[in-house]
């Protein structure tokens, strides 16, 4: 029964989001956003370390 209901509504979907190009820029928007956090965290876990060990110098210095 979900999977006939499936089968049949799963064509119609696909045929609504070809029609409707905002999604398409949804996707395309999102996947920006997905590449830049990996980026965004990849390098805070590169120089993070390096900076708190600046900062503590820093922090003891004054």
């Amino acid at each position: 029964m979900l999977i006939s209901y499936l089968l049949t509504r799963l064509p119609m979907l696909a045929h609504m989001l070809r029609a409707d190009r905002r999604a398409v820029t949804a996707i395309e928007y999102a996947i920006i956003a997905a590449v830049m956090a990996v980026a965004v965290f990849g390098g805070a876990k590169t120089i993070g370390p390096s900076l708190s060990v600046t900062f503590n110098q820093v922090a003891s210095e004054l």
